[in-house]
């Protein structure tokens, strides 16, 4: 019987899995602990990380300009289609290994959820939100 705690079962999983699926989002204007506005920003500099991180990798890496997650400073997010969605802040300019070992394990999750045991901790410890797919959300009756 596999466990989550099977590390063989899991590098078996997460290569057997499409990567292609996951896209990870950094916010490139995301400033550093001094806030400053000096270029390149941290979120920039983070998405530069993030690129280097999945050299190799089937995994999307795009930026935007603003999450709007400032008090928590660097931040991304984690999308699958049709899958929940998560946003991470607290971040570092050097978390991109962080970010693609969680894109990897995201791509494993066959309930579209990101799994707890296995994610990093920088993406434990800095989890702002997790946002459900449409498909799921309920009208108010």
């Amino acid at each position: 019987m596999r466990t989550e705690a099977d590390p063989a079962m899991l590098a078996e999983d997460i290569s057997d899995a499409d990567m292609s699926d996951v896209t990870i989002i950094v916010c490139s204007s995301c400033r550093d602990e001094t806030g400053s506005d000096a270029r390149p920003r941290a979120g920039e500099i983070l998405a530069q990380d993030v690129a280097c991180a999945a050299a190799g990798e089937n995994i999307r890496v795009r930026q935007v300009e603003c999450l709007g997650n400032c008090k928590r400073r660097l931040s991304a997010a984690l999308l699958r289609d049709g899958c929940w969605s998560y946003v991470f802040g607290d971040l570092t300019p050097e978390s991109g290994p962080d970010l693609i070992a969680g894109a990897k394990l995201f791509a494993t999750a066959s309930d579209g959820i990101l799994p707890w045991r296995g994610r990093p901790d920088s993406l434990k410890r800095g989890l702002v939100a997790r946002i459900p797919p449409l498909a799921i959300v309920k009208d108010i009756s």
